[in-house]
């Protein structure tokens, strides 16, 4: 089972460079796949791209990027550029993003969103696969005249989607090749999530995705202190509603409760249990919720996992 990390340079001068740095340390930690967020600050395909050819080897993925706002040909174009630039080793993932964010940055309308993931994913997975699109939705139009295809990225890259709702996981089953859960809990996983998409997969005649939990992880001996830092630091989430339902599907009150937090040993099997409630893939996030030596511990465990392939 492949194990990757959410890679950050907030704590270096460039952030660019800061980031292509840590990607280094990962992949020289053995750690498979490098994983990168998508606020306002920078954009998560560009520096995919930048890591992807600075770091031979490593896997790259976005978790990752909203679709308002956005268009699928320009998504598609910034998608081949990573995915050229990376030697075929990078990911896509997108989201439907928050209300309150969407809405608040881009003056625009949180309306419709599953439609218009599902008219988005349409889109794209024309534009990447055939090079082109003619595309007629009710949200959006894709029909460029041009053709989108770039050489050097002839493998398309997988679709991925942030999805956890029962509709999004719908459209995630039918058209999407993996889903991206965040706080969604081993319960939440096994009873709610994997079944939904198995589901909807099967019916669409697809083959199940893959399912790529992201988990707030940190090895450390203080696990106290950890878990309080978890509780105030993922506060956050818990108002944005996609996330409260999954929490309370998974029984957890507060999303620091999800955080998987203390030695090897405990991490390892608490990390068993999201592989055995079906994922088949594990990504660690806020890794330096307990400082810089809790985070080289934390990375250094993904390697070794990913160099075992088992959990």
């Amino acid at each position: 089972m492949d194990v990757g990390v959410v890679l950050s340079g907030t704590d270096q001068p460039n952030y660019v460079d800061g980031t292509v740095a840590r990607a280094r340390e990962a992949h020289e930690a053995g750690v498979g796949s490098g994983w990168l967020s998508q606020l306002f600050d920078y954009d998560a395909t560009s520096l995919a791209a930048v890591v992807g050819q600075a770091v031979p080897g490593l896997t790259v993925g976005t978790s990752a990027i909203p679709v308002f706002a956005r268009h699928p040909v320009l998504v598609a174009g910034q998608a081949l550029t990573a995915q050229a630039a990376s030697g075929g080793r990078f990911q896509l993932g997108l989201a439907m993003g928050a209300k309150a964010l969407v809405e608040s940055a881009f003056g625009i309308e949180y309306e419709r969103p599953v439609d218009l993931l599902a008219e988005f994913l349409t889109a794209l997975r024309a534009l990447l696969t055939d090079g082109t699109a003619d595309f007629h939705g009710e949200l959006l139009s894709a029909a460029p005249s041009l053709p989108v295809s770039l050489p050097g990225a002839e493998r398309v890259p997988p679709l991925l989607v942030a999805a956890m709702g029962p509709r999004a996981l719908r459209v995630t089953g039918e058209l999407a090749d993996i889903t991206l859960p965040f706080l969604a809990g081993p319960r939440a996983l096994e009873k709610h999530v994997v079944p939904a998409l198995t589901s909807a997969a099967e019916a669409a005649g697809r083959p199940a995705p893959r399912v790529i939990a992201l988990v707030p992880t940190v090895v450390t001996e203080e696990a106290e202190r950890v878990r309080e830092t978890a509780v105030r630091d993922l506060a956050f989430y818990e108002a944005i509603p996609s996330y409260r339902r999954v929490l309370d599907l998974g029984g957890a009150e507060r999303a620091g409760e999800l955080a998987v937090v203390g030695d090897e040993e405990a991490v390892v099997a608490e990390l068993r249990r999201y592989r055995d409630a079906g994922a088949t893939e594990v990504v660690l996030s806020q890794t330096a919720m307990g400082g810089e030596a809790a985070r080289r511990r934390t990375w250094r465990l993904a390697g070794e996992l990913t160099r075992r392939g088992v959990l």
